[in-house]
């Protein structure tokens, strides 16, 4: 059964911010997102935090170790256990990371995947077998990335290769493509204009670190810098407005200075005329 759309701006809830959360509202953000992983079987005081946010905002979840480029088999137990959880919080949204992530135990690390056709045909059997299981669509993401394996397509390609193969759709993080812009020295923008508008389901935006001037990582642990602003304002004129989330994991700001980001992002909407909202399935 198709659920409310979720619109706007919405920010990643993270442990370190359930206090000053508390009493945010729909006026500062649109939804809230969580790793499923990190909060499965939690109770106590945890649970029932989580428990209110979920029922005073919509939520979605983004996932970090279903390990769909890996070549272990699926976690049965892990997917069902999951499903329990959407259900549980009526969750709108279910992503995860287009990444390897295990190798008969966790990694704890997104691993490149190789570019290849094989990749496609294999992921995307993984895809298919992942919504299967919890019957509702599952949405991957473009990842950032540091090493290269070899392949006989580029990034790009492969990513529009599983969301076709797979017939699903893509959680575009904005700041990974213009992390992996740097580090593998392509056209960010043209990247952004190359995937197809209907598989777009949301956005992420975060910050990163400078590690060298052509080394980016991924850290989600800084404000979003300018050139990522000026990508996602690059991906709504090219595609519509989609709702986005800011994921910020450590190095707590102010809130105010998150809702600030989030005022921002809300301002590049309304700057586009076509907005697009994520359409969920709850059960």
């Amino acid at each position: 059964m198709q659920v409310d759309f979720v619109n706007g701006a919405g920010l990643g809830l993270r442990r370190g911010l359930l206090g000053a959360l508390q009493e945010c509202s729909a006026r500062e953000v649109d939804f809230l997102e969580v790793a499923p992983e990190n909060w499965i079987g939690v109770g106590g005081r945890l649970g029932k935090q989580l428990r209110a946010f979920s029922e005073r905002l919509p939520l979605l979840c983004h996932g970090l170790s279903l390990n769909l480029g890996g070549f272990a088999p699926l976690d049965i137990t892990l997917l069902k256990a999951i499903k329990g959880f959407l259900e549980q919080h009526g969750v709108r949204a279910y992503s995860e990371h287009l990444s390897a992530c295990a190798d008969h135990g966790q990694l704890y690390d997104l691993m490149p995947l190789p570019f290849s056709e094989e990749s496609v045909q294999r992921i995307a059997e993984r895809v298919r077998i992942a919504q299967d299981v919890l019957e509702r669509p599952l949405i991957i993401e473009n990842v950032s990335a540091y090493a290269q394996l070899p392949g006989e397509l580029d990034e790009l390609s492969f990513v529009r290769a599983v969301l076709e193969e797979a017939d699903c759709q893509l959680l575009l993080d904005v700041n990974n493509v213009f992390v992996n812009s740097i580090n593998f020295n392509f056209d960010a923008s043209a990247y952004i204009a190359g995937i197809p508008s209907s598989r777009i389901a949301y956005m992420h935006v975060a910050g990163h670190y400078d590690e060298a001037r052509d080394l980016k990582i991924d850290t989600h642990g800084a404000p979003v810098i300018d050139p990522v602003w000026t990508l996602l304002e690059q991906a709504y004129a090219a595609h519509g407005v989609r709702p986005t989330l800011l994921e910020r994991d450590f190095n707590f700001p102010p809130i105010a200075e998150l809702y600030a980001e989030l005022a921002q992002i809300r301002q590049l909407q309304a700057a586009t005329q076509v907005a697009v909202p994520l359409r969920g399935y709850g059960t």
